[in-house]
């Protein structure tokens, strides 16, 4: 089952997958095809669900030879509990579900999981380094890759990924917008393109959400820009809304996954979701590019000096979480959060804290012209952790246990924090 938010390329990439590994392949779309439920309604047999699919779509489907795609599956949710019992009955055919608002069958209390015969993949946005695959820079990318502190990267270069990643933080990693940058489309005329698919996310709220819930949604959605990196609070919303209407919007569009919800934990050890506090959290959306568009502040990230200061640093908060989340598990549902101390005399606050192993790096943010990193030290002192990190537009360094990696080398940070212990 491959889960994550419309337009990320789930169906192409399945497709195309599909369609290089095996001799045949059924594309069930259960949105555009609605009268293929009806091979659901009665029993689930495997043997009989294939028959028909078969013949529905003039296709010879063989175990170890086909492969079912059953797209945009949350339309029919016996297909979900029938992947059991293709999972018990008939192991050797190959079967993949995918679905953009998956997550609202998941979580209904009534809905039976076939818990233990799915496996999951989590699909994100084009990551920074993927990014530099599709616009031809791949030994960009393997620059990236092989980056040590013993050989980092040279000044010319490093300048360049400088400007690249001012060039994704605008356009963002949605496929189809990277693919029409790549192809030489114009800032303006990606400008268009993401203005075109925030409408058509918007469109989607009818898809799980009442006529009367419409507004609370649209304006978290089109306040999210304002929220990315400050403490998530209600009452910034909109204060003439009800909190639990803010707060049940925003809700839906984490399961839409527009959002996610960076919550805070203490950091005394891990799990962090064992210390988390659910009350206390930050977003950030889950595309750079659309952030920044919904902010409109491409002009004052392409022409800044350094673009890590827009917008009160948010923008460069939104990219490392978005590439902290691209460069995790892809089988797991990852989680970001962040330590924050708030106190009269002395408020401290660390941007993110990243599980590595059995240890935990405390990472911020900052533009070059920042100052001491004294949140980022006082928490370190307080929880005796070695190594902090620094994301920023400086070259890569580390010195008096601070590990300074520039933003665009997120991909590299375990290897380099490892190489420090």
């Amino acid at each position: 089952m491959v889960r994550g938010a419309r337009q990320v390329g789930k169906s192409y990439t399945i497709t195309a997958f599909a369609q290089e590994h095996f001799e045949n392949c059924v594309i069930v779309n259960f949105d555009r095809t609605p009268e293929v439920h009806k091979f659901f309604a009665a029993d689930l047999t495997p043997v009989r669900i294939l028959k028909d699919l078969g013949v529905y779509y003039n296709v010879n489907l063989i175990p170890g030879k086909s492969i079912v795609f059953f797209d945009e599956i949350q339309e029919c949710p016996k297909a979900i509990t029938s992947l059991r019992y293709f999972y018990e009955e008939m192991p050797g055919l190959h079967v993949i579900g995918a679905g953009s608002l998956l997550e609202f069958i998941l979580h209904q209390a009534d809905f039976k999981m076939p818990v233990g015969r799915i496996d999951y993949l989590w699909m994100k946005p084009l990551s920074f380094g993927e990014f530099l695959e599709a616009m031809r820079c791949e030994k960009m990318r393997q620059q990236i890759q092989n980056l040590t502190l013993k050989d980092s990267i040279s000044e010319p270069l490093h300048q360049k990924l400088l400007q690249l990643v001012k060039e994704y933080t605008c356009v963002g990693g949605m496929p189809l917008i990277v693919d029409s940058f790549s192809k030489g489309s114009s800032l303006q005329q990606i400008k268009e393109l993401q203005e075109s698919l925030l409408q058509t996310f918007r469109d989607d709220f009818g898809k799980y959400a009442s006529r009367a819930q419409y507004p609370y949604l649209n304006k978290v959605f089109l306040s999210s820009s304002k929220m990315v990196g400050r403490k998530f609070k209600y009452s910034h919303v909109e204060r003439s809304f009800q909190i639990r209407d803010i707060k049940n919007a925003l809700e839906l569009l984490v399961y839409a996954g527009l959002f996610y919800k960076v919550k805070h934990s203490s950091g005394r050890g891990l799990p962090l979701e064992a210390d988390s506090n659910e009350k206390k959290f930050k977003v950030v959306f889950f595309d750079v590019g659309l952030m920044q568009r919904l902010a409109s502040l491409e002009n004052e990230i392409y022409f800044s000096e350094d673009f890590t200061s827009v917008h009160q640093g948010s923008v460069a908060e939104q990219l490392a979480g978005q590439e902290l989340l691209a460069y995790g598990d892809r089988k797991m549902d990852e989680k970001l959060y962040f330590w924050t101390r708030e106190a009269k005399s002395s408020s401290a606050e660390v941007d993110y804290l990243l599980p590595r192993g059995t240890a935990i790096s405390p990472i911020e943010v900052k533009s070059k012209t920042a100052g001491k990193l004294k949140s980022l030290r006082l928490f370190m002192n307080e929880r005796s952790y070695k190594i902090g990190v620094r994301l920023s537009s400086l070259p890569l360094s580390f010195h008096d246990q601070i590990l300074s990696v520039p933003i665009y080398a997120v991909e590299k940070l375990p290897a380099l924090i490892e190489s420090c212990l």
